[in-house]
């Protein structure tokens, strides 16, 4: 049995692909998901799991090197977006880097996740709950 956090072996199979600048999205239960990339749909029920449980569990496993996030996040879901830059802040200091941030337009968020490894989708239910992170080296 794996002895690391991450225990989902889709999620965890991902992780270990990823090459520098690779990334990977975390999303909420509403974010469409193209037809490219890996679907790893987490949802159960409205808000389970939550999107910052999937952030925290996916980014103790992945070297994040940025992140892009909805500009609208800001305005509609300002809780969330505090908490997802603290849980950034925190994995920089872990790291031993620094993760650049980017904010788009939800609609350019929406295609930039095409280019995307896979998309995790979380059980989340509140408005812009999405991440892209991008893979960075550990040397």
């Amino acid at each position: 049995m794996k002895k690391g956090t991450l225990l989902n072996s889709e999620i965890s199979y991902v992780v270990s692909r990823l090459g520098h600048t690779d990334s990977l999205t975390i999303g909420d239960a509403g974010l469409p998901i193209p037809d490219g990339p890996q679907r790893i749909d987490l949802a159960l029920t409205h808000g389970v799991p939550g999107f910052m449980q999937v952030a925290e569990a996916v980014t103790q496993e992945m070297q994040v090197e940025s992140a892009v996030i909805a500009e609208e996040i800001k305005q509609h879901n300002p809780q969330l977006h505090r908490e997802l830059l603290t849980l950034l802040e925190t994995l920089q200091q872990h790291q031993g880097n620094t993760i650049s941030i980017h904010y788009t337009r939800h609609e350019q968020f929406k295609q930039l996740t095409q280019r995307s490894r896979a998309v995790i989708r979380s059980g989340e239910c509140s408005p812009y709950a999405n991440v892209i992170l991008n893979a960075g080296v550990t040397f």
